[in-house]
């Protein structure tokens, strides 16, 4: 019978620790895909958030139990004492009253050790409480994200107020020299061709002004073009932008996957090893 026992528990045996290897296999895939994006610091600090939140709740869960033993134990004692002065079956009254006398001081001392520390415990909940945790976090992601795309939306609008009015504002000032222009030589017009010397310095001033003019138009489509090379670039930038916004965005949802998958994984071992 132990023969057959032992022939039965090897392809079990045999079995877990193929699993444990495809654990350690996609353990190891995770941890290279992380280490390829960059996301190692971010990862490190989610594990030791973890795992400090873990050891915390296992030491409160220890004080608490040695907290409640050293109570019962201190109340007891107390209780007994309480019989013997009432049964009087010491005999020796002011030795079973020395005796209570110590013990409730001993019972006061261990209280406020306990008040204490369920103090120091609170403080470390409330620590462990301003720990954000992994829902916590993405969800803080998301809200700095949709928070950063409010932001840059409203910051192109300002951007493109400040555009129009500057443009606007040229504009103006363009059209307030043409109409002033336009009235010097409506002025100067009937004089001018009053004489051949007038039609001569008309016609040179008209030519100074074509000139100049032509001179103001060709920087303008300099200008125009150094925006548009600008817009070229931004434009590009976006786009790589918005790859890697996507790109970010599949690694996060396989990280939550793959977490989830090795928190499946650590049940079933657990549950096989207590079976």
């Amino acid at each position: 019978m132990e023969l057959s026992g032992s022939k039965a528990s090897t392809p079990d045996l045999d079995e877990l620790n193929r699993r444990k290897v495809g654990i350690l296999n996609g353990l190891q895939d995770l941890r290279e895909r992380i280490s390829k994006e960059g996301a190692d610091a971010a990862v490190h600090k989610l594990i030791s958030l973890m795992q400090t939140l873990k050891a915390l709740e296992t030491q409160e869960s220890e004080f608490q139990s040695d907290c409640d033993a050293k109570r019962s134990s201190l109340e007891a004692e107390v209780n007994d004492l309480e019989v013997k002065i009432a049964t009087g079956c010491d005999g020796d009254l002011d030795d079973l009253n020395d005796s209570l006398r110590k013990t409730l001081e001993k019972l006061d001392s261990a209280k406020k050790e306990l008040a204490a520390r369920l103090r120091a415990m609170l403080s470390l909940k409330r620590q462990l409480d301003d720990v954000p945790v992994q829902s916590e976090l993405i969800q803080y992601e998301r809200r700095f994200s949709e928070l950063n795309a409010h932001i840059q939306e409203k910051l192109q609008q300002t951007r493109k107020y400040y555009a129009t009015y500057n443009a606007l504002l040229e504009i103006k000032e363009l059209m307030l020299k043409e109409t002033s222009l336009l009235n010097s030589i409506s002025s100067q017009f009937q004089d001018a061709f009053a004489s051949t010397e007038g039609r001569s310095k008309l016609l040179d001033s008209m030519e100074g002004i074509v000139k100049s003019s032509q001179q103001k138009l060709e920087k303008v489509q300099l200008g125009l073009q150094d925006e548009q090379k600008v817009y070229d670039a931004l434009k590009e930038r976006y786009a790589a932008a918005i790859t890697q916004k996507r790109c970010c965005y599949s690694l996060l949802e396989a990280f939550q996957e793959e977490c989830a998958r090795n928190e499946r994984l650590k049940n079933q071992i657990s549950a096989q090893k207590k079976n």
